[in-house]
């Protein structure tokens, strides 16, 4: 491979290429010889600790520095934001309470039969009965489940973070996209770091500055959900043909009438995947935010978890599936519904006949809700009308404890003896010098200069946090989840490629994986092979495994099929057609499934930390149980780092191939 330069004649690049498998073979017996020399070169392979530069003492110090100086402003934030957040707590879970003492006035919350009917409406206006069928059916299942109460808190907090993210990403989107030198030096780099930190380490600041509340929990959720949003928005700006712009100019528009009038209608599907992508991530973050006083339906898996009550969390882990999953369908069908052509006659009619569905959704609401003052029924459903699943569950567990004990046990154990602890022991005595040359090597050799010094500067900050250690046994279990992975979903993405009876079996399985959240992937997994790294491996694959499926059918579907038809011209059989033709074309589609499959790794195996491994996963949540502000964030940033470096790497190789095939 040729590196990105332009200073060097033909020939010398010639050779620059010629000589780079000698420089990679010299470069690995320098590493290990150094690794056979760690006695004489200790403090090559393992960081010495007194030179270890104390980032997380300075960070904690930053920390406390802000919550004693600007402890007024967050403390205004919260009193601001909780007021639509209480209503909207009152509105969906508790009861809107207003006034005080003997005169305030109470109102109940609204019905469960009201929300599912407005559900089913929903889905039919977008989607037909079929979707209204599952939308609907969704919310039943969590009313007759019994998990109403904790799936409406989580709901409410969504109700109030999604809008917010929804602003603020449309705002940050517009602002980058007129000015590309800001999102270049700014805006892109910000976001890659928020969508690399770990979901647990946004956490500790909120936390520290905010308190244990609802509100910290919603601000934590908005910061983690919005980066999407700002992507989709540059995106669908930049994909506006310029023709619409330029009739916009003809028309006389002011620059701010050819936005909003012009440019972002036009914009609007890929803004609508942007709402989808930034109600997924909140969901998915309010889940975890329980930890810091959202409650709902994260807190009652968390505590089933700490209690060992694999029933009840399963139970709360099907109410959250089943509520990711209609609110992911709704948000789908809402960004692929185009606007209605509205006729004249359409447009004369009464408000309630042109929006037919709103019109019953609140008429349901109301009937239901004001019904339940008088029927306690439609309030809450009866305690004798909710269904339980968790005897089931702790009898299964308990049928396969008994019968299938020996074959898990010998699997589990023979997969930590024979592999994880071997690939541990390599990358944990692997010496960090030899580690932070080779990552520089590989970043000159895809991208020249500038990313040897980001990758190279940034695996290096690992070391002299004195997160060394912790680093390499963070790297030691998302390389074999990402590997496994790989083995795994790219083979299924070429039979879903070749095959549309294939495809159509597994997209509705990675869509569904797609929507579950994080904490899914653990329950059932921990009912079989209990605490430790085979759970999380295990975890970590079946949540990581959807890129490396996805981005592989994409990858071959999309080579054109005139090369297809000259390799079929040229007498090429299917195989070969495979291996010379559609691999090379797709390969940067699949080497941007695999950095998103590292990504999705580092992301799953943090939050793995909660059942028994020791990496910074562990750090974040020892720093989150402690308060350690410092701590957590410094981890969060190695944890970080490692995405950031992973992605870069493998970008710079995907685009390097991409200028290869044109």
């Amino acid at each position: 491979m040729a590196i990105l330069t332009s200073d060097l004649p033909d020939a010398g690049i010639k050779r620059l290429v010629r000589s780079w498998p000698a420089i990679w073979g010299c470069a690995l017996v320098a590493v290990f010889g150094l690794y056979l020399l760690r006695d004489e070169f200790p403090s090559a392979v393992t960081f010495r600790a007194d030179t270890v530069i104390p980032f997380s003492d300075g960070m904690t110090m930053l920390m406390v520095w802000l919550k004693a100086n600007i402890s007024w402003l967050t403390r205004s934030i919260t009193d601001i934001l909780g007021v639509p957040l209480d209503f909207a707590l009152g509105l969906f879970a508790k009861n809107l309470k207003f006034g005080a003492g003997a005169n305030a006035v109470i109102f109940p919350r609204l019905s469960w039969l009201g929300v599912c009917i407005a559900a089913f409406l929903a889905g039919h206006a977008f989607g037909g009965r079929r979707l209204a069928a599952l939308v609907g059916g969704c919310f039943l299942y969590i009313a007759l489940f019994g998990k109403w109460q904790s799936a409406m808190l989580t709901l409410a907090l969504i109700a109030i973070a999604v809008p917010a993210c929804i602003v603020t990403g449309v705002v940050i989107g517009i602002w980058a996209w007129r000015n590309p030198k800001v999102d270049r030096v700014l805006v892109s780099p910000v976001l890659d770091l928020m969508q690399t930190i770990p979901t647990f380490a946004y956490l500790i600041p909120m936390l520290l500055l905010f308190g244990n509340s609802p509100v910290s929990a919603m601000i934590a959720t908005a910061i983690f959900a919005t980066p999407p949003m700002v992507r989709a928005t540059m995106l669908g700006l930049s994909r506006v043909p310029s023709d619409l712009g330029d009739f916009g100019d003809m028309a006389g528009c002011t620059p701010r009438q050819k936005l909003w009038q012009v440019l972002l209608p036009s914009a609007r599907p890929t803004l609508m995947v942007g709402v989808n992508q930034v109600i997924m991530l909140s969901l998915n973050m309010v889940i975890i935010a329980s930890m810091i006083g959202a409650g709902g339906l994260g807190y009652d898996v968390l505590l089933a978890l700490r209690a060992l009550k694999v029933g009840e969390a399963m139970e709360a882990g099907l109410a959250i599936v089943a509520l990711a999953i209609a609110l992911d369908r709704l948000s789908q069908a809402m960004a692929t519904s185009g606007q209605a052509k509205k006729s004249g006659d359409l447009a004369s009619r009464p408000f309630y006949r042109r929006h037919i569905h709103l019109t019953l959704a609140i008429a349901a609401l109301v009937v239901t809700t004001l019904g339940s003052l008088y029927i306690p029924a439609l309030a809450a459903i009866p305690k004798d009308m909710t269904l339980t699943t968790a005897p089931l569950w702790k009898d299964a567990l308990n049928w396969v404890t008994v019968n299938l004990f020996d074959v898990i046990e010998a699997f589990r154990v023979s997969l930590i003896l024979y592999v994880l602890n071997p690939v541990r022991a390599i990358c944990e005595g692997f010496p960090w010098l030899g580690a932070v040359a080779l990552v520089g090597l590989a970043g000159y050799q895809l991208g020249g200069s500038r990313l040897a010094l980001i990758v190279g500067g940034l695996t290096a900050f690992c070391a002299f946090a004195g997160l060394w250690e912790k680093t390499m046994a963070t790297v030691y279990l998302c390389g074999i989840s990402v590997v496994l992975s790989c083995l795994i979903g790219i083979p299924i993405g070429l039979m879903a490629a070749r095959s549309d009876r294939v495809e159509k079996i597994v997209t509705p399985i990675i869509d569904t994986l797609q929507v579950l959240p994080s904490f899914c992937f653990i329950i059932p997994v921990v009912m079989l092979f209990r605490v430790g790294d085979v759970t999380a491996m295990i975890a970590t694959v079946s949540f990581a495994i959807v890129p490396a499926i996805r981005y592989t059918n994409h990858g071959i579907r999309q080579v054109p099929p005139t090369l297809i038809e000259a390799a079929l011209v040229s007498g090429c059989t299917r195989r070969q057609i495979l291996w010379r033709v559609q691999l090379p074309v797709a390969l940067p589609e699949i080497m941007l499934g695999v950095s998103q499959t590292i990504l999705m790794a580092l992301a799953m195996i943090i939050i793995c930390a909660m059942i028994g491994t020791r990496d910074l996963g562990q750090e974040v949540f020892i720093a989150l149980s402690k308060a350690d502000s410092g701590r957590g964030i410094v981890a969060g940033l190695a944890i970080a780092f490692i995405g950031i470096v992973a992605d870069r790497l493998f970008g710079a190789m995907a685009a390097r191939r991409r200028e290869r095939v044109h």
